[in-house]
């Protein structure tokens, strides 16, 4: 499998993914949430950063199926989905990932068939990789 190129404004993101927290990155002075991280607030000019915790609820906002040909790393589990998800604390902020059927399953193991625009969805972290994943709130 592929893993992340990790800066160091992202760090801390995969490092809460991989204990199984979703957090965001926050302007320490006014407050606004950003995705993905980066050194500066763009509403106030801030370098002050924090780390929010948020639920890890929100909707599919959108959802791709990538077919071969594709990376050698996933081509044995195509067709699977790669979904944007809406977060509910903060609706500007979109985050991509996988929807599966539970926390480490193969990326292939939700049928195509059952991904909806609107489905409500959960994250998850893989308990092998850290990485960050999402599986349906109402299986």
């Amino acid at each position: 499998m592929l893993s992340p190129a990790i800066d160091p404004e992202g760090a801390p993101f995969w490092q809460y993914a991989a204990r199984g927290e979703l957090r965001v990155q926050a302007c320490a002075d006014c407050g606004e949430l950003r995705f993905p991280p980066r050194p500066c607030c763009p509403h106030c000019q801030s370098f002050g950063t924090e780390w929010r915790r948020m639920s890890g609820q929100g909707r599919v906002w959108s959802y791709v199926v990538p077919h071969p040909p594709l990376l050698p790393d996933y081509a044995a589990q195509a067709p699977y989905n790669v979904i944007v998800v809406e977060l509910d604390e903060a609706p500007r902020i979109r985050l991509v990932g996988n929807l599966v059927t539970e926390p480490g399953a193969r990326l292939d193991s939700l049928p195509v068939e059952r991904l909806r625009i609107g489905a409500r969805v959960r994250f998850v972290t893989d308990p092998g990789t850290g990485l960050p994943q999402w599986v349906l709130e109402r299986p």
